[in-house]
């Protein structure tokens, strides 16, 4: 269980969130939506903050290595499992092992081509489904992601969406389409000017509910 109570945020002058209480029970797959700086990634990571080891990240920069190959980055996913030794090793020349573990993980997203390419030289999309591969890798339950397909066309998407569902028991996801936190989430929490407007489960919503959050 993820909760929070009551709790505001705020940066500088400005005021981010503003009273939310939030009950997030375990095998839940919670979509956060929202115009651009309505809160979504300051309740993120007001959440993630309570249980930073047991949650897998997936921040809206990717947090790459851009200097590292696809390998590497992918592998750091499991970096805390492993004495020094062991991922320094990893890090000079990859062991059958690991190497595998990454491979398999790739090809699920359709990255196992670009398995050694330095990740500053993958597109975008590529390297939004990178760092899907590595929250992968630490093998948790309980998945955080900032919008995690924004970069992607609509076959990437629902194909991420598809991976995220099945291997993570808990989601929670900013996102701004509306379509795919329908079809993918049980529950719609809605943010406008940093207040909760909208928590809903899925089943009791069409797109037409959502659309006064954005504006339209």
């Amino acid at each position: 269980m993820l909760h929070l109570v009551s709790a505001n945020a705020s940066y500088e002058d400005s005021i981010a969130l503003t009273d939310i209480t939030l009950h997030i029970p375990v095998g839940q797959k919670l979509a956060l939506i929202g115009r651009s700086g309505a809160g979504k990634s300051t309740l993120l990571k007001l959440l993630y903050d309570q249980r930073p080891t047991d949650i897998a990240l997936v921040p809206q920069d990717y947090g790459l290595v851009t200097s590292l190959s696809l390998f590497h980055n992918v592998y750091m996913g499991q970096l805390g499992r492993h004495p020094l030794w062991y991922n320094l090793l990893n890090l000079i020349k990859p062991l059958k092992k690991p190497v595998g573990e990454v491979q398999s993980i790739l090809s699920v997203v359709q990255l196992s081509d670009k398995l050694f390419e330095p990740i500053g030289q993958l597109s975008g999309g590529q390297q939004q489904r990178a760092a899907i591969a590595r929250a992968i890798m630490q093998n948790g339950d309980i998945l955080f992601a900032d919008e995690p397909v924004s970069s992607l066309d609509e076959q990437q998407s629902n194909l991420v969406m598809k991976v995220l569902c099945q291997r993570f028991e808990t989601l929670v996801l900013a996102m701004h389409d509306i379509d795919l936190a329908l079809k993918y989430c049980d529950r719609i929490v809605g943010l406008d000017n940093g207040r909760i407007t909208i928590d809903e489960p899925t089943g009791s919503l069409v797109r037409k509910d959502l659309l006064d959050i954005y504006g339209e």
